[in-house]
């Protein structure tokens, strides 16, 4: 029956990193060093923990299919914004495809970045045009606009996953003046950064900033994306989406969440201590991270074989040999807890 699968999935799709507990079997070890992810190493903020278990006694009732509780507290976060939400940003970029592009239409994607954009634009029929990065992975911004000429939806990640480099605001500013079609700006780590993008929404409206709770407020495993759009996009958006996609319990934490500021604080610090000894302490060339990751060339390894060799010291980390337009020499390592960190860097001086 594997003829009834669409060709696009036949062997291609997301790659996972490999699985803690795996390595941790195989190696003996009884925990292993997660660097793999981009988690965040810190537990939840309380009040999102209690929110979430309070919503827990409401789940016989299907949750607010706009989710006006949860825009309302991205509106005391963020400002008077028009909010759209998902399960994830996964989920968002999926809605945003689904009510825009129609099957054969074209969408753009600076690469190398988040595969996601891609396998989603090509499960929804889109045909994909992949625009590469510079050498020093800055985005080609003539390049990226010339693209744009024939997309309605174009996709730019800023601090970029897997490279950590940020795009500067005015070019973003400048693709968004001379493209006529949409652009998703993915800020999943723009709280690692000390840059904005939302001013850009205030004149700009085909502009599109994707954010996630996954990562500086700690609910990776509660799926809660969301994004600033303009207001004439919002009721298409909601037309388009899966009917009541986001959960109540995860909805309920991402408010509580949403109100703890000491909680990004020390994230926030912790991040960036941690990126300034890797880029200083590791043996291989880092590249600079506005993210809570760093990615290294590993060269004469290739990122697979490193991956490998960091396992078997009791480290998880992502090799980068399955993004578009990255060479097989690179791999991507997470902030994590003190003693994670301090492992990876005990692991990879050993080397």
């Amino acid at each position: 029956m594997q003829h009834l699968v669409r060709p696009c999935f036949t062997d291609t799709g997301y790659v996972y990193a490999k699985r803690a507990e795996e390595v941790a079997r195989k190696h003996g070890f009884d925990r292993v060093a997660r660097l793999a992810s981009n988690e965040n190493p810190r537990p939840p903020p309380p009040a999102a923990v209690e929110a979430g278990i309070a919503a827990l006694r409401g789940v016989n009732r299907y949750p607010d299919e706009r989710m006006e509780a949860l825009k309302e507290a991205l509106r005391r976060c963020h400002g008077d914004y028009r909010f759209v939400a998902g399960v994830g940003m996964d989920g968002v970029i999926e809605t945003i495809i689904r009510a825009v592009v129609e099957p054969g239409e074209q969408v753009v994607v600076a690469t190398p970045t988040f595969s996601f954009y891609g396998i989603s634009a090509t499960a929804h029929g889109a045909r994909v045009t992949n625009v590469p990065r510079n050498e020093d992975f800055s985005v080609d911004a003539d390049a990226f606009i010339d693209a744009c000429a024939r997309s309605k939806l174009a996709f730019l990640c800023s601090p970029n996953n897997p490279t950590g480099n940020s795009t500067p605001p005015a070019t973003v500013r400048r693709i968004l003046d001379e493209i006529d079609g949409l652009l998703f700006l993915d800020n999943a780590y723009v709280d690692f950064s000390d840059l904005d993008y939302r001013p850009l929404m205030r004149s700009h409206e085909n502009l599109i900033i994707g954010r996630t709770m996954s990562k500086i407020f700690s609910l990776a495993g509660l799926r809660v994306g969301y994004a600033f759009v303009p207001a004439w996009l919002e009721p298409f958006y909601e037309r388009a989406a899966t009917p009541f996609a986001l959960n109540s319990v995860s909805a309920a934490a991402a408010i509580g969440a949403l109100s703890d500021t000491e909680h990004v604080a020390a994230t926030q610090e912790h991040v960036r201590a941690w990126r300034r000894r890797f880029m200083e302490e590791t043996p291989f060339p880092a590249f600079p991270s506005d993210a809570n990751f760093v990615m290294l060339d590993v060269a004469p390894y290739t990122g697979d074989e490193m991956v490998d060799l960091l396992a078997a010291r009791g480290v998880l980390v992502r090799s980068c040999t399955g993004f578009q337009n990255l060479g097989e020499h690179y791999i991507r390592v997470s902030i994590g807890e003190d003693w994670e960190n301090e492992r990876f860097l005990e692991a990879v001086r050993s080397l």
